[in-house]
């Protein structure tokens, strides 16, 4: 009798030994088949990066050997929260938005774009082609007379390194206190494109690789509307992982973003290919939103 219940409670414990390894092991399973989250900031309409996204997905899904999901979110800040309250595994942020998402939750930039086979862009200033506007110097002196437009609040471009152009020349100093006869935020370069364009502004600030993208697309006719200024180089965007990450998951993006050969996803993003990205390419923008009071020290 005493060896039987001995071989009972043996049994037993196998079993639930078993037991409990077949759900550790599905555990592990599900883990390893949760989808790799990224977001993007909607540098144009949502339709006109669509099809890219899918393509994106597709060749990121076979290259980590796990499902990718690519969300294209409706604004800036959007992207930033989705990374510090853990939804996402990697984002495409403006340079601004990375320096906030880096100072928040460690997002670590691994990846950026190529414009003509360099990593860099500009912002411009932008007014009607029949403007009396020539210079920035013109600007400021008719501020007062002026509709100004920026893109998104977020915007690296659109926003941040144009408002502190404006600023050092006493023009501008935030949406409630400036010299203009009026400023809107339009949200995206587009929006801010097409406003100057229509001549529902006098003048407006725009990311330059996506000014060239639009007027390629016919979005905007590149004879309706002129530059006015051009500020210093300014690092392209990143791809940013979550803090987390592993560097075997790193690797293998950063190798697919590298063999990257598709014209649609190429073209979103006014690429002519993509390099690597480290935090401190982006040292300037930190600087500058310092200064603007957007980050501490």
């Amino acid at each position: 009798m005493k060896k039987l219940i001995i071989s009972m409670l043996t049994l037993s414990v196998l079993i639930i030994i078993s037991a409990c390894g077949q759900e550790e092991q599905g555990q592990e399973e599900e883990q390893e088949q949760e989808a790799f989250t990224i977001g993007v900031i909607p540098s144009q309409t949502e339709g006109e990066m669509n099809e890219a996204m899918n393509n994106l997905q597709s060749l990121l899904t076979e290259k980590l050997d796990r499902e990718v999901s690519i969300e294209v979110y409706p604004d800036y800040n959007g992207v930033v929260e989705a990374m510090n309250y853990d939804k996402i595994d990697m984002a495409y942020f403006g340079p601004l938005t990375y320096v906030i998402a880096h100072e928040e939750s460690n997002a670590k930039a691994i990846i950026t774009q190529l414009i003509d086979g360099e990593p860099f862009y500009y912002s411009y200033i932008i007014a009607p082609i029949d403007s009396p506007l020539i210079s920035i110097e013109d600007l400021e002196a008719s501020a007062q007379e002026l509709d100004f437009a920026f893109g998104d609040p977020n915007s690296t471009s659109g926003s941040l390194i144009p408002s502190i152009e404006l600023s050092d020349r006493g023009i501008y100093q935030s949406e409630d206190d400036h010299q203009f006869n009026s400023v809107r935020y339009t949200g995206s370069h587009d929006a801010t494109g097409l406003a100057v364009q229509n001549q529902q502004v006098d003048a407006g600030a725009i990311d330059s690789a996506i000014y060239n993208q639009l007027v390629e697309a016919g979005s905007l006719d590149e004879d309706k509307i002129k530059k006015i200024w051009q500020s210093d180089k300014l690092f392209q965007y990143p791809w940013a992982v979550h803090q987390d990450t592993d560097e075997e998951t790193i690797e293998r993006l950063q190798e697919a973003f590298y063999a990257i050969e598709d014209e649609k996803i190429l073209e979103a993003f006014g690429a002519s290919g993509f390099t690597e990205a480290t935090n401190e390419d982006y040292e300037s923008i930190k600087q500058a939103a310092i200064k603007q009071g957007i980050i501490e020290e």
